[in-house]
């Protein structure tokens, strides 16, 4: 069964709410790039995060990573999927696309404006194929 199927209607719509929500949180002074993201795990919790940004760029989050490191604080560690809302519907960056590989490769992504109107939607692989995980890492042995 795919995770497509695993997320009821009633599901979608609820973490587009959520990313929504989270959105209206958002720190974003700089780029004025206001994002929300919402994330379901496993469990069936729900874990929302917006972007802050910092007068010391480096220091910024995503979105995404702030609702992930929210849940895995909790103990989760098995992700179904995740909806992410900006203004025009921009794509998770490279970092936020890598921590989601390493606890949800197989987890819905949907990709939503700020109206909630899904523009992608696909896994967690499809949006980084290839992804670095714990298996590329080498053993003590070797």
């Amino acid at each position: 069964m795919t995770t497509q199927k695993i997320l009821t209607t009633e599901q979608r719509q609820e973490l587009l709410r959520l990313a929504q929500a989270a959105r209206q949180s958002a720190y974003a002074p700089y780029s004025n790039y206001w994002v929300g993201a919402a994330l379901l795990t496993a469990s069936g919790k729900v874990f929302s995060g917006c972007n802050v940004e910092n007068a010391a760029y480096p220091t910024c989050m995503c979105a995404e990573r702030v609702a992930i490191y929210k849940a895995i604080s909790e103990g989760e560690r098995v992700f179904v999927g995740i909806a992410v809302v900006t203004s025009n519907g921009g794509t998770p960056c490279g970092s936020c696309r890598q921590v989601m590989a390493e606890f949800g490769p197989h987890a819905l992504v949907l990709i939503a404006n700020a109206d909630g109107q899904v523009l992608q939607e696909m896994t967690v692989a499809e949006l980084l194929p290839g992804a670095f995980g714990p298996s590329d890492l080498l053993t003590k042995a070797e």
